[in-house]
């Protein structure tokens, strides 16, 4: 359908040069040539040739493309807003219809002659700041803001920096038209940013090198493509279906999802559970009973509308990777231990620790050392659970009411709610102890069978497309018989710094190479979101800082 419509405006654009061009003076088959007939334009509009270079770029082009419209109708006497919006909108039926009638050249606008309105310069110049910083944000550099504490001391929440699209290549955008600046959504509001009515296969530029092991960098959220509105940035929509199979059971999970729970269904301790969840996500009760009753808004998105996520790439194509007692093991060698990284660790003390104490001598966010959060036993000693460094952990070691620091380590148990990598329940891996396995090569073939499949069924039926079965114990790849598999893309296992606060591959797996969007420049601007601007908030020692 898709190289249809491509075929249907192409065809009306060379249609419209074909009619247009002779009444400027240009041979009729100068418009049949593609790429060509829009450097003609641009000899009858009177503008730079080198505005058709701009055409290259998906994306960006699509704004040029209306920008070229409107002045090719502009020349022909068609100025009237009404005019400028069919040409600029369907120029593809505009353009030939015109051409076939009794339309006259006339000539761009004499700028040197016309004063231009203020509205008309700010227009201008609007377009052309847009067109530019379009470029610069889709091919070169896009800024970025730290939400969350996942890479913490490495990166901060509040963090702000420039992640380099050069340093792998930059993406050719696979949906290009969308609103300039927008990730997924309008800002403010659920509305998709982007439409699907032109799709791009995914290619990349060349770049300054490839993925390092222990480059920070962002991606698409590979667990991203289909997502509800509601827990979009808490829990991804495979998780929620595997905990509604726990509940509900696995026939009625995805049901359950998209349509509510049936009314018989709603009082059950099930269903209540559910609704508690909901609470620690901090989603009203009133959006909660809307749930269950109606279910999800359920949306899909392409590979590069995902959402962006920012770790550090532990293991590149071919390592193998092995967890064992929170300590990383890269190649049977111990990995790269950043300089900042954190554990969550449990603290003994015989009184009330200060938060104010600990966000200025520790560095730990508030939200992280709530009182609250504390378990309290009214004989002592008071329990309490905080993300720390190495350095800080010592610290903490050496107050005096503190009797106790441990690593908060998960070993290895069944994982009943598949919420760990292969999500399959059964699975005894945790946290702190995965593995081992080794990350997918783009060309290397694996042996496929029922025991490893769990392993590899997202990347045959996701990530690369194929259809993917088990018939009477037989494992069919588009439809097939087959006992192996050839990887048609490498992959990647990211992690976060803050090793017991991050949602990475441990949880949902590798990350396949057309996920990858660049690589972390550096901060240009750091703010603490607990602090004002005029007592530390401003966090100048990070600024223009690379992180490592």
């Amino acid at each position: 359908m898709s190289i249809l419509i491509y075929s249907i405006i192409a065809l009306g654009y060379m249609a419209g040069f074909f009619f247009l061009f002779p009444k400027a003076g240009r041979k009729s088959w100068e418009g049949l040539i593609p790429f060509y007939n829009f450097y003609v334009v641009t000899k009858i509009t009177q503008k730079p040739w080198w505005w058709t270079t701009l055409l290259i770029f998906p994306g960006v082009n699509v704004l040029m493309l209306m920008v070229f419209n409107s002045n090719l109708a502009t020349v022909f006497g068609k100025r009237e807003l009404q005019d400028q919006v069919l040409a600029v909108l369907f120029p593809f039926v505009m353009f030939p219809v015109w051409g076939k009638g009794e339309i006259k050249f006339i000539g761009p606008v004499d700028r040197s002659k016309l004063k231009k309105s203020p509205a008309r310069e700010w227009g201008d110049a609007i377009v052309f700041a847009v067109i530019a910083a379009s470029i610069i944000r889709t091919y070169f550099l896009e800024a970025f803001t730290i939400p969350t504490a996942s890479m913490e001391k490495t990166l901060l929440i509040g963090d702000y920096l420039f992640v380099s699209k050069m340093a792998y290549g930059p993406k050719i955008p696979q949906t290009p038209l969308s609103f300039p600046f927008a990730h997924h959504t309008l800002p403010g509001t659920e509305i998709p940013s982007y439409l699907e009515w032109m799709k791009l296969p995914y290619g990349r530029l060349p770049g300054f090198g490839e993925v390092d092991r222990n480059d920070i960098v962002v991606f698409n959220y590979p667990e991203g493509d289909t997502v509800t509105v509601e827990l979009q940035s808490n829990m991804s929509y495979n998780q929620l279906i595997r905990n509604y199979s726990i509940l509900y059971g696995e026939k009625n999970a995805r049901k359950y999802v998209w349509k509510g729970i049936p009314t018989g269904q709603q009082n059950t301790q099930a269903t209540n559970n559910l609704l508690g969840m909901f609470q620690r996500m901090g989603i009203s009760e009133a959006r909660s009973q809307k749930i269950v009753r109606e279910g999800y808004d359920i949306t899909v998105r392409p590979v590069d509308k995902r959402e962006h996520y920012i770790k550090r790439c532990v293991a590149v194509p071919g390592d193998k990777i092995y967890i064992e007692n929170a300590k990383l093991s890269i190649n049977d060698e111990t990995a790269y231990i950043p300089p900042a990284f954190q554990y969550n660790y449990i603290i003994e003390s015989r009184a009330l620790l200060n938060q104010n104490m600990i966000k200025d001598n520790l560095d730990i966010n508030l939200q992280d050392s709530d009182p609250r959060q504390s378990l309290l036993n009214n004989t002592g000693p008071y329990i309490y659970e905080l993300p720390m460094t190495l350095e800080s952990q010592n610290t903490m070691n050496g107050y005096n009411s503190v009797d106790a620091v441990n690593i908060n380590m998960h070993f290895k148990q069944n994982s009943i709610e598949g919420s760990i990598f292969p999500n399959q329940p059964g699975t005894d891996w945790s946290v702190d102890n995965w593995g081992p396995l080794s990350v997918p090569v783009k060309g290397e073939s694996v042996e496929l069978n029922l025991a490893n499949l769990s392993f590899y069924e997202r990347i045959i039926e996701v990530y690369e497309g194929h259809k993917l079965r088990v018939v009477n114990g037989q494992i069919l790849v588009d439809d097939e018989p087959t006992t192996s598999y050839t990887f048609e893309m490498d992959y990647y296992f990211m992690m976060g710094d803050n090793r017991h606060n991050s949602a990475d591959s441990r949880f949902w797996g590798f990350v396949p190479e057309n996920h990858i969007v660049g690589r972390a420049a550096f901060i240009w601007l750091s703010i603490d979101p607990e602090k004002t601007l005029f007592d530390g908030g401003l966090r100048f020692n990070r600024m223009f800082s690379i992180p490592e």
